[in-house]
């Protein structure tokens, strides 16, 4: 197997050298409220093992999204959700179903179980083809990101409710970018036990750095995934810094809405250059162009000192993946793009 390749990571030291719009990260600082509880976990010591199950984080949770704490499940990132679910659904000679072009984590864990992976193609306006909901005998887990990436489209809930109907397994919905669209899922997952919701604090609450996601699904769901996860999955900083950060609802309402207002007037000055940028529900905008080949513009974009992801697709062709900056970022982006088309 090839493993999965994150987007590029500057070396310590030359960070500060790039204008990074590569992986999707918050630019903006996380809540002040994250840092002074982190101090105060640091200040009482370390030298005790954390809460297993990040009890105040799920309290806290589940008070702000009206369901109860044994219906979630917290992990060390999204990425940890997404393992633990793989792990505990999928087995060897399995099927795992995705989309495609969507995250490429998917595959690797399916691989990494020694399971097939059943890829269906979206259509090309970007929409979900039916046979994403057929049955066959051997699929045990459906990946829907939702937002996706790299497109930043979504499938509409109740879309995604006639999916879970039909299919004969559970279903992840993968919302790491869901704080940034206009519409969830998260009701889903009382009218059906098949389908469960991950979120991640990566994105929207600015603390890619810290590393903390959850799983939201029906209790008995839930129980069952908590045997396969790592002993303490996620540290005493983590859960402090998260538990502290979702209760910070006015920094993220105030973040949100400038990362948003940035991203629709970006969304407009690529398409004026020609870019095919599809309209996102996330914090990025992919960027085909129908013209000009894009894979010298990511080089000379690095080049200038602003990184973007190159992606290509051997079934949907090639694009920039362009996340959403300060407006100083994002300016700096678009005036040497405007030399290069």
């Amino acid at each position: 197997m090839k493993g999965y390749v994150p987007g590029e990571q500057p070396v310590a030291g030359a960070a500060e050298k790039f204008i990074k719009l590569n992986t999707n990260e918050n630019p903006y600082q996380c809540s002040p409220k994250v840092k002074a509880a982190i101090g105060r976990v640091v200040q009482s010591g370390l030298q005790k093992y954390p809460d297993p199950l990040a009890t105040a984080f799920r309290i806290r949770a589940a008070e702000l999204l009206g369901v109860d704490p044994d219906w979630i499940l917290c992990g060390n990132g999204s990425d940890d959700i997404l393992t633990i679910v793989t792990r505990a659904f999928v087995g060897t000679s399995d099927m795992v179903r995705f989309a495609n072009p969507s995250y490429l984590l998917y595959r690797t864990l399916a691989e990494i179980q020694g399971a097939a992976c059943d890829i269906i193609n979206y259509n090309a306006d970007w929409s979900l083809p039916a046979e994403f909901g057929k049955p066959n005998d051997w699929i045990r887990l459906a990946f829907l990101a939702n937002p996706n990436s790299p497109s930043g489209t979504m499938v509409p809930p109740s879309a995604v409710a006639e999916l879970a109907s039909t299919l004969p397994c559970p279903i992840l919905v993968d919302e790491a970018y869901v704080d940034f669209a206009d519409t969830n899922c998260l009701s889903l997952v009382a009218e059906n036990d098949k389908i469960m919701v991950a979120r991640t604090l990566s994105k929207s609450y600015a603390l890619a750095g810290l590393r903390f996601g959850y799983l939201v699904a029906q209790p008995h769901v839930i129980r069952e995934l908590r045997k396969v996860k790592d002993s303490y999955n996620c540290d005493a900083l983590s859960i402090a810094g998260a538990t502290a950060a979702i209760d910070d609802g006015q920094w993220l309402n105030e973040t949100r809405g400038a990362i948003v207002a940035t991203r629709e007037r970006m969304t407009a000055a690529l398409t004026e250059l020609g870019f095919d940028a599809v309209p996102s529900q996330a914090n990025f905008v992919w960027c085909p162009h129908a013209s000009v080949p894009v894979e010298p513009i990511y080089q000379k974009l690095k080049q200038a000192g602003v990184l973007v992801r190159y992606m290509r697709y051997p079934d949907c062709g090639d694009g920039l993946r362009i996340s959403v900056g300060t407006d100083e970022q994002v300016d700096a982006c678009l005036a040497l793009l405007k030399s290069m088309v």
